[in-house]
């Protein structure tokens, strides 16, 4: 199956889900298939980033900030992405792919995806840093959790997403 249309089938179920809060897990329980395989016939790392994409499709449309922010015309774009692949994902497995936001700066949102084989363990790791934006630029954290009815502050950065952060600043 095409990843577009798995994306759009998520989309479609998340806009039928319950509203969730930004800071709750997303859930998807998915499947490799054939033509996400590479030669060595399992997962193709590439993919894996394709797939978090699915993950924060569904995280943003449940929190309703992706219906807000097309309606702003604001856009998601990633601006950077970390990943540790730790086991294989076979054709034909079952994984879920959890999806969260850790976090957040005056401009980034980071958010983990781990993807989990059915015994629990972890296949890989990402972290993602990502903007809404429009023509202009990004479009500031402040005005983006406001939208989302959310006021706290972030929840601590684990220190190697600071780290990576201040890396990309230079």
């Amino acid at each position: 199956m095409l990843l577009l249309l798995r994306t759009l089938k998520i989309a479609l179920f998340a806009l039928l889900a319950r509203r969730a809060d930004i800071l709750a897990e997303s859930r998807l329980v998915l499947r490799v298939w054939p033509n996400d395989c590479d030669l060595n016939f399992h997962l193709n790392d590439g993919r894996y980033v394709s797939i978090a994409g699915m993950g924060r499709v569904d995280l943003l449309t449940r929190t309703g900030l992706m219906r807000a922010a097309l309606k702003r015309k604001w856009m998601p774009v990633i601006g950077g992405t970390m990943i540790r692949y730790k086991r294989s994902l076979l054709p034909l497995e079952r994984f879920t792919l959890v999806t969260r936001m850790i976090g957040w700066d005056e401009k980034w949102f980071y958010i983990e995806h781990r993807f989990e084989r059915g015994d629990g363990s972890i296949a890989a790791l990402s972290i993602v840093r990502g903007v809404l934006r429009n023509k202009s630029g990004p479009i500031p954290s402040a005005d983006v959790l406001a939208l989302a009815g959310h006021h706290e502050p972030s929840p601590a950065l684990p220190d190697f997403v600071t780290q990576w952060s201040a890396i990309e600043q230079r």
